[in-house]
């Protein structure tokens, strides 16, 4: 256990980036942190530097992502299907297996040095899920978990459960990487060229198809802020704005 943990969490919007600059970010972090904690293991731990932790928010253009233990056969579209829909497609180290982003998504990616709130990653991904039910519970939605299946999900149990928020992470070292997509204007249509998360028999939704409306840019804004805060109340963090 880290004597001296750090709760601070780092927040930055990247606004719109492609994927792969915002995994080299990421990626340069987590290295970061990992490299501090490598020379602490060294060091007396009065003389141990605190590792930061950070928090990600950005919107992708169109792109299909899949996690290591995907399959590639639940990308249903081809190269000049991915051109003519103006998408690309990613192999990444994360868990999980393929996924959409694109623009009108949420995506936060938490780097977060574990040790400085907890070493356990099922209970990781339990937080994140309650960061996202507490935030769509303010838009009078009921987000659920799916036994066995990760990410936030509405009518668990029923023949038109659905999902609103995916989740896939990676960590080593106890530091994190990757993180959760939560659908909120999102254009669905994209999500007819793959069979997300390889489940086949359930359906995904967003919050602009639940509440049968779009959200505007303010609303968009005010809903991270609300993200944001339930981040912080469920992880005890504090969030400083770099």
């Amino acid at each position: 256990m880290n004597t001296n943990q750090n709760k601070v969490v780092e927040f930055e919007d990247l606004g719109i980036r492609e994927y792969q600059p915002a995994w080299d970010y990421q990626e340069q972090l987590m290295k970061n942190i990992i490299d501090t904690k490598i020379k602490n293991r060294d060091l007396p731990a009065e003389q141990h530097t605190i590792t930061p932790n950070h928090l990600l928010f950005v919107e992708h253009p169109h792109v299909y992502t899949l996690g290591k233990s995907g399959h590639e056969e639940n990308m249903l579209a081809g190269i000049d299907k991915l051109k003519e829909i103006d998408a690309t497609f990613v192999k990444v180290n994360r868990g999980g297996d393929i996924t959409y982003h694109g623009y009108g998504q949420v995506v936060g990616y938490p780097i977060l040095d574990l040790e400085n709130f907890f070493t356990d990653i099922h209970l990781y991904m339990r937080n994140l899920e309650e960061v996202i039910i507490r935030t769509i519970a303010e838009y009078g939605i009921q987000g659920e978990r799916s036994p066995g299946e990760t990410g936030v999900w509405l009518d668990v149990g029923k023949p038109y459960a659905r999902k609103m928020c995916a989740m896939g992470v990676k960590a080593s070292r106890w530091v994190t990487l990757h993180g959760f997509a939560l659908n909120v204007n999102t254009d669905m249509r994209y999500f007819e060229y793959i069979i997300p998360c390889g489940i086949k028999d359930k359906q995904v939704t967003s919050l602009k198809r639940e509440l049968e409306r779009e959200l505007t840019p303010v609303e968009m804004e005010e809903l991270k802020a609300k993200i944001r805060k339930h981040f912080a109340d469920v992880f005890q963090a504090e969030l400083v704005y770099k």
